[in-house]
């Protein structure tokens, strides 16, 4: 554990230096209120799990008050060769790339750039008059698709709470088979731009008017692409520019290079899928197997094994990042200190706050939404605290997660956030409330 221990503060402190900035290090876990006993439980969790061949390893770190007091490291990061899981190992971060993104384009927001109430044709011309696709079903069982106007134009605001009446990989058509394939779009297989993308999904149906549901989407794809146009630079570069650099997340992009390859987790999926509890969460699967290489038609996440290893035609800020648990826990650290981390300010509070914020109420929710006593924010998950939710949650603490396992919640209330990185595609939600409830209760002081 010593050896774990130093080469964990080694990594800390390489950070890239920020004018008048302290690096962060490892604090002792009383320093920031904090039990070291109780966070050890991450553990027992764990290794327990490993043991089953749930996961094949993690990485969990855990901060309070803007300083890291708990890094930790669980198992391999590929089972077939012994390498293990490393502070730096790098993470297909998926869905964790929507936050960020967010964070970009509410960086223009403080600047004017748009309203969250403007209408997207305003810069992408392509989503005005769209047409909505209504299932039919006649007397005979014989299914339909009838097409219907928009009731109102797609909003920047819809785009960020998913209620844009878009769809996602997992939409299935009238005939049970992905609904945007038949189109021909996809995110995770295309030699499109995203500029280029972006016109090609305008021109499908929505599934859904706007406004009228939470539907989990490629919203965040298109905000990519208004986030490209406000700012005037690639979505890769921007967030380079305005994020990565000045956080000193040196680990973050599209893709990882090739000095860096041999630091990223191989990806595994259970073997047997998790089975679903009452509220429609996926339980652990198992045990896992490694993802083949190559796309095959016998496992659906097969592509996503090689896929990060070349910058990709199509920047998805929907869930196109790589990131490390050492570079997303500066970000999260970033949004728990209201914007600002180590004297650099990316955001103001209240608009950290508004992140943060419910803003979807009593708007129904379909597929992905939040779960029961939650609300939902700009792309996060808003807990309305511990009698709503029945979770060791402050009202307030946001969450989100990526569909390989990877986890994050930031607690404003406690100043307490914490990532876990793992690798097993589709992920069980089981982790993001281990994640939350295991820091939660290692609180003991103020």
């Amino acid at each position: 554990m010593r050896a774990v221990a130093l080469a964990v503060a080694a990594a800390l402190m390489v950070q890239p230096a920020m004018a008048g900035a302290v690096q962060p290090g490892i604090v002792p876990p009383a320093k920031v209120g904090l039990d070291a006993g109780r966070l050890d439980r991450f553990d027992a969790l764990v290794d327990t799990n490993l043991a089953a061949k749930t996961l094949a390893g993690a990485v969990v770190v855990v901060a309070r008050h803007g300083h890291v007091a708990f890094v930790k490291t669980y198992g391999d990061a590929d089972v077939a060769s012994g390498r293990k899981m490393a502070p730096d190992t790098i993470f297909r971060i998926y869905s964790m790339s929507k936050p960020i993104v967010a964070v970009g384009a509410m960086m223009l927001y403080e600047q004017g750039k748009f309203d969250l109430r403007d209408p997207i044709s305003k810069w992408i011309p392509e989503f005005a008059h769209m047409q909505v696709a209504v299932p039919k079903t006649d007397a005979s069982g014989h299914k339909t698709i009838e097409m219907v106007p928009a009731s109102r134009p797609i909003t920047v605001l819809d785009l960020m709470r998913h209620t844009s009446g878009l769809g996602y990989f997992f939409t299935p058509g009238p005939d049970g088979k992905p609904y945007y394939l038949r189109y021909g779009i996809s995110s995770t297989d295309t030699d499109l731009d995203l500029a280029a993308w972006t016109k090609k999904l305008a021109g499908v149906p929505l599934i859904n008017q706007p406004g009228a549901e939470f539907y989990y989407s490629y919203s965040i794809d298109v905000l990519g692409r208004l986030v490209e146009i406000w700012s005037g630079k690639p979505l890769d570069v921007y967030l380079h520019d305005a994020i990565f650099s000045k956080l000193g997340m040196k680990d973050t992009g599209f893709y990882v290079p090739a000095d860096k390859q041999g630091r990223l987790a191989t990806l595994y999926t259970p073997s047997t899928p998790g089975v679903m509890d009452a509220e429609g969460i996926n339980g652990l699967g198992g045990p896992i197997v490694r993802v083949p290489s190559g796309k095959t038609h016998q496992n659906l996440f097969s592509s996503q094994q090689d896929a990060f290893m070349a910058k990709p035609a199509l920047l998805s800020g929907g869930g196109g990042l790589v990131s490390t648990a050492l570079d997303y826990i500066r970000f999260v650290m970033m949004l728990s200190n209201g914007g600002v981390l180590d004297g650099v300010r990316l955001l103001s509070p209240k608009t950290v706050e508004l992140i943060g914020s419910d803003v979807l109420g009593d708007i129904p929710r379909g597929p992905g939404g939040p779960w029961n006593g939650d609300g939902f924010g700009l792309t996060v998950e808003v807990s309305k605290g511990i009698g709503e939710t029945a979770t060791l949650s402050s009202a307030g603490e946001f969450d989100w997660a990526g569909v390989a396992g990877t986890q994050f919640f930031v607690d404003p209330k406690e100043q307490l956030v914490a990532v876990m990185m793992m690798q097993v595609i589709p992920g069980a939600p089981y982790w993001g409330r281990m994640l939350r409830q295991v820091a939660t209760q290692a609180v003991v002081g103020p």
